[in-house]
């Protein structure tokens, strides 16, 4: 319920006056009003007035299958990380909104152990729907939100005061082998593609390959010759190649045949939890050296480690399984064992349905493990070449900023580590703005687009 003015005055009024009294400039406001976590009043307003100017962008959102529902409206606060009401709260300027497939393996005992046609199908229809969605939007609210197809859009929309979304893509799964699929999706307004989700598929392998669908690590040595093709075609196209979750194999290859600078689009850095999903030091190097960015990503489980207490209801569980207890995270945050590769569907349901409820329970990394993240990122590959994601919607959210509401807290956190509001606008969306204006000039004259 929305607090009146004068109740809002009875709230913080002793608070205040308290702080008067000893000279304000440090008031910590309470966590229940305006959402703040804990920042001193400067900076809490400090934050304010910069979110209000700064260009900012979320590099990777996921759109429910719900999203513009009854009950999911776009323009409404709704149940879910991101919708228009959210993002005018939250001062965020846009975000890349996720044409995102992959078939449901989770849903029951009787799944087969490798991709069928029926999966990939089903694949292909959530693109579809989640692209209908989309642009479902932007013909709905038009006075609210625009899709940018190149970088002066963005910038025009945030100048109008609308929300602007980019539409990227995730997962080549859907796509079979053909590479045209590329030039159809960049013709509707697709502007970054990552070809990797969990589980390897036919153009690169993944850095977390399921062996439920008998994948192993690094079958293809990285890239196939359709995934080696695409980087040339998503070149001519003008497309951002994001190499979030690809094999290390997969992205250093990526690094020698790309044209043009790569960008990590949801990932933290490997040294704060090691798993091969988060990226190594060299990884880094490599996208700074392309001159692309790494978006560090708001996953509460890819900042900070599991407690000890979860590894040991793990290891509890894996028990019960007759698996040996955990030698790496990489196998505490998704059902990985070449074992599993063996096990009848009903007994890998029940074991990764215990795992991820394990795993959930997890208390939430905080916006100070989202700040660690940025400051070892920047300190290896520079302020240059780092950037903010959420990864809402898909499984991102931290204490502080659980949702595109909370958008402020992150600049909040920024300003209380020392970063210059000209640094804090090259990470929430300068950096990546950059990068797309080299990838559109390197676009070949002759592309579909």
């Amino acid at each position: 319920m929305t607090q009146s003015r004068s109740k809002k005055a009875l709230l913080i009024g002793i608070p205040l006056a308290l702080a008067a009294a000893i000279g304000g400039g440090f008031l910590v406001w309470n966590t229940f009003y305006n959402g703040n976590p804990g920042y001193p009043l400067k900076i809490i307003k400090q934050a304010d007035e910069l979110q209000d100017r700064v260009l900012s962008f979320d590099s990777h959102i996921t759109v429910p299958l719900e999203f513009g529902t009854a009950g999911n409206e776009a323009d409404k606060d709704g149940p879910g990380q991101f919708d228009l009401a959210k993002a005018a709260k939250g001062r965020l300027s846009g975000a890349a909104l996720t044409v995102f497939g992959w078939p449901e393996i989770w849903n029951g005992p009787n799944a087969p152990h490798r991709p069928t046609a029926g999966f990939v199908e089903a694949a292909r229809n959530e693109q579809e729907a989640r692209y209908q969605i989309i642009t479902g939007m932007v013909r709905d609210f038009p006075n609210q939100v625009g899709i940018a197809y190149t970088p002066d859009d963005l910038r025009r929309l945030h100048g109008e005061g609308k929300f602007a979304v980019f539409i990227s893509m995730l997962n080549a799964y859907p796509l079979g082998n053909d590479l045209n699929q590329l030039d159809k999706w960049a013709a509707r307004g697709m502007r970054m593609f990552g070809f990797s989700y969990v589980g390897n598929n036919d153009w690169a392998d993944s850095s977390r390959p399921l062996p439920f669908f008998n994948d192993t690590p690094d079958a293809l040595g990285g890239l196939s010759d359709t995934g080696k093709q695409a980087v040339q075609r998503l070149n001519d196209l003008g497309v951002i190649i994001d190499v979030s979750q690809m094999s290390t194999k997969a992205l250093e290859q990526v690094s020698q045949l790309s044209r043009t600078p790569m960008i990590a689009s949801h990932s933290a850095p490997r040294a704060l939890v090691d798993i091969p999903r988060n990226l190594s030091d060299k990884e880094m190097q490599l996208i700074k050296d392309s001159g692309g960015v790494v978006q560090i990503v708001g996953f509460a489980t890819y900042l900070r480690p599991l407690s000890t207490a979860s590894q040991d209801k793990l290891n509890t569980l894996r028990s019960q399984f007759d698996l040996p207890p955990l030698h790496s995270l990489e196998m505490a945050l998704m059902p990985g064992d070449a074992i599993i590769t063996v096990w009848p569907e009903q007994r890998f349901g029940q074991y990764a349905a215990g795992l991820y409820g394990i795993v959930e329970e997890e208390p939430k990394a905080t916006l100070k493990d989202y700040g660690d993240a940025i400051d070892y990122a920047v300190k290896k590959i520079g302020i240059d070449h780092v950037g903010i994601s959420s990864d809402f919607n898909d499984g991102g959210g931290l204490d502080g900023w659980k949702d595109v509401s909370e958008t402020r807290n992150v600049t909040a956190e920024l300003l209380q580590r020392g970063y210059s509001e000209a640094d804090i606008a090259k990470l929430w969306g300068g950096n990546f703005l950059r990068v797309w204006d080299t990838v559109q000039r390197a676009a070949k004259p002759t592309s579909t687009l």
